[in-house]
């Protein structure tokens, strides 16, 4: 359909919006989401079922989080809720919050870097594989700067600002290849965000747990603030959204206020996933230090508690001599 309501292109919405028609399937172009969907289903699988086979464990819930991240980046991607994210700002900002903020949580607590160095095959004879391949690049420069807060920070507040308040997004949002960098932009800046918060994979660096928490709480005033923009703005903000087809009778201010609230209120949910999986790895780090502890005084019959107690002693009794 284009802007004026006439029939157009198939993939493009002909009727306006319901659960139902946002859920349907929806036809593209090229159908590169639900082939890279499916594709990141099967490898994950493939990877399991190689650790199970060796007699490696591998985390029921890490399975289900990938699962659910994936589904949720096909929820938007490959339903027709990428089509009318065309058509109006408010599907659009669905599909920009849940790729941004939920899928990669998700995806992440999936630990997919992990599971791959565990899985892929060690190379023979000196030579380098796939497994080495990945390890480099996890030590890179690159890798350090991509991880970097003064990095992953700027970019995700970026993402935001100077997409929809410049000639940015209509110009991205012209065609149909455009639409397509722009969601796997969105990807790929929540994954690089949230990547050195989550802490779940391996990364150049590895901030403290409230170190993290720090970076994780810097960022989403910014992402309220957005939202907040958006809702108060009492023109349209950008001119692709501005004429939605005549027979849906949608109101192009309420649309994107509509979409504003959602910016702003969606925040909340991989917040507090985040918060959730940064205070259960705080607890097991704290678990695994106390019982390192408690293996060493075993081994060397509480040296350490002996030593300091021996300098409490010789505390107190240079106290006594002195107060003679």
């Amino acid at each position: 359909m284009n802007r004026s309501g006439m029939s157009g292109p198939m993939w493009m919405p002909q009727d306006p919006p319901t659960l139902g028609r946002l859920l349907a399937w929806h036809p593209q172009p090229v159908p590169i989401e639900p082939v890279l969907c499916a594709l990141a289903l099967l490898l994950y699988a493939a990877a399991v079922i190689r650790l199970r086979r060796r007699g490696d464990p591998w985390p029921p819930g890490r399975t289900v989080a990938w699962t659910a991240g994936v589904l949720t980046a096909a929820a938007v991607t490959c339903t027709e809720a990428g089509g009318y994210g065309m058509v109006l700002f408010s599907v659009h900002m669905v599909q920009h919050m849940v790729l941004s903020m939920l899928t990669p949580v998700l995806l992440l607590l999936g630990a997919p870097v992990t599971l791959a160095l565990r899985a892929l095959p060690a190379a023979r004879h000196g030579r380098t594989g796939p497994r080495e391949l990945l390890t480099r690049l996890l030590h890179s420069r690159a890798a350090r700067v991509a991880s970097s807060a003064f990095f992953t920070l700027p970019l995700f507040i970026a993402s935001l600002y100077a997409l929809y308040f410049t000639p940015l997004f209509d110009r991205a949002m012209s065609n149909w290849p455009g639409h397509e960098w722009m969601l796997a932009h969105f990807l790929a800046t929540g994954l690089l965000f949230f990547w050195p918060i989550m802490g779940v994979d391996p990364a150049p660096r590895r901030p403290p747990h409230l170190i993290r928490m720090l970076e994780l709480f810097v960022g989403m005033p910014f992402h309220a603030f957005f939202g907040i923009a958006v809702m108060m703005a009492g023109t349209p903000l950008v001119g692709f959204f501005k004429h939605p087809p005549a027979g849906w009778h949608v109101s192009v201010l309420a649309d994107q206020n509509a979409a504003g609230g959602i910016a702003w209120a969606f925040s909340e949910v991989p917040t507090l996933l985040v918060l959730l999986a940064l205070v259960v790895q705080w607890a097991r780090a704290d678990q695994r230090t106390a019982t390192r502890h408690d293996r060493r005084a075993r081994r060397d019959d509480d040296a350490e508690l002996a030593a300091y107690n021996a300098y409490l002693a010789r505390l107190a009794a240079a106290d006594r001599a002195t107060s003679r």
